[in-house]
């Protein structure tokens, strides 16, 4: 194990990759992506949407994947203001919802005035799900999230909006198993932020094939039918999260800092994937797994975009990356109806001990793998 010597990611992260001088991948996108011409990729935008607007009549035209988050704003903001296009947003609703996000889903849909789809996942079939990939997997909203990929393409196809607008390109400029920049997102089908795993693993007698429709992506044939084209805004525009918050307020989006519903722990920002409770459960689970969560992959964000020295950052992930906040818990295992001590065996079975350590009652990352952090390089014995 290895950390970056530019950010504080490890190379733990699945298929993360990095250079002979010790720079991960994601740093060197950033670095590639400063030289852009952003000028000619919005010429190309341009192209693209004028060749989509108006093609269904006074029907849509496009669709934007929508969570109602920050980034839902700015591209609906990008597609419908300045580009005059009719987009549809299409979001898999929550399991559970915050207040603010709830705001924030009616106001952006008002504020820019557009409809919504919204599929609401059959809850039975959630809670079974999530509870077997939570032990099966150690990944427990799998079927949640491959609802979140698949249903769009699937509604595309059936409402014959073969433009489809996701926000960045994750795999580009975060490190995954696609890492050229291209503007396409069809890979989101086989980007492996849900693992491949077969349908059957989950099958029994109280749930088959008939239950997980939201989760099939279109066949090949469909998808050459309409001849299906969705893409990452992020290759025409510049992409910031952070600024993407910025111009989201000025629209009415609101952080939980701005509402005082929440302060989460083991986060760096108030900002983002604030729609739902318990979700980022999910997310913390990589710490035990692979030593990062939330807070190494901001603060690494944070270094790219000369918001936070290393130095500060390395004392941000020591002090808050291991910690699973408890009302974020306390929402995912009522869901599920779980017991928390049943809940930390899983996590105990999933741990690697070769990364993490018990300390206090908690799993933290072991003394040699925190100074291999300070350092910039690899793990030591």
């Amino acid at each position: 194990m290895r950390y970056c010597k530019k950010c504080v990611m490890p190379d733990t992260r699945p298929y993360m990759k990095f250079n002979s001088d010790g720079i991960c991948y994601p740093c060197q996108a950033a670095e590639h992506v400063k030289k852009t011409d952003w000028k000619k990729r919005w010429q190309e935008l341009e192209k693209l949407a004028d060749q989509y607007r108006g093609m269904n009549g006074d029907y849509y035209d496009c669709m934007i994947t929508a969570s109602g988050g920050k980034d839902s704003y700015y591209q609906t903001y990008i597609m419908k203001e300045k580009l005059g296009m009719n987009p549809l947003l299409v979001s898999v609703d929550n399991f559970t919802w915050t207040q603010t996000g709830h705001h924030n889903w009616d106001n952006l849909r008002t504020e820019f005035g557009v409809d919504a789809h919204v599929m609401s996942l059959n809850p039975k079939i959630c809670k079974n799900l999530f509870r077997k990939a939570l032990e099966r997997l150690g990944s427990p909203t799998w079927y949640f999230d491959k609802a979140i990929y698949a249903y769009p393409l699937q509604m595309a196809v059936k409402l014959n909006l073969p433009l489809v607008i996701y926000g960045e390109d994750t795999n580009f400029l975060y490190g995954g198993p696609n890492t050229e920049e291209t503007p396409s997102a069809m890979k989101q089908i086989t980007n492996d932020v849900v693992k491949p795993v077969p349908w059957d693993t989950w099958f029994d007698e109280t749930i088959s094939m008939k239950d997980v429709n939201p989760g099939v992506f279109p066949t090949e044939h469909d998808i050459k039918k309409i001849k299906l084209n969705p893409i990452f805004l992020s290759y025409f525009v510049p992409w910031n999260g952070y600024k993407n918050m910025q111009f989201a307020r000025t629209r009415g989006f609101k952080t939980l800092d701005d509402t005082g519903e929440w302060k989460r722990d083991g986060f760096l920002e108030q900002y983002d994937q604030i729609d739902s409770l318990g979700y980022l459960t999910h997310t913390w689970f990589k710490f035990p797994k692979f030593g990062h969560q939330r807070v190494t992959e901001v603060a690494s964000l944070y270094i790219r975009d000369g918001m936070m020295t290393r130095e500060d950052a390395v004392e941000k992930v020591i002090a808050e990356d291991w910690k699973l906040d408890r009302r974020m818990l306390s929402d995912f295992l009522s869901f599920i109806n779980y017991k928390e001590e049943d809940f930390w065996k899983i996590v105990d079975k999933y741990a690697n001990q070769d990364i993490v350590e018990k300390r206090d009652g908690h799993w933290r990352l072991k003394k040699n793998v925190e100074d291999a952090l300070r350092n910039g390089g690899p793990v030591h014995p």
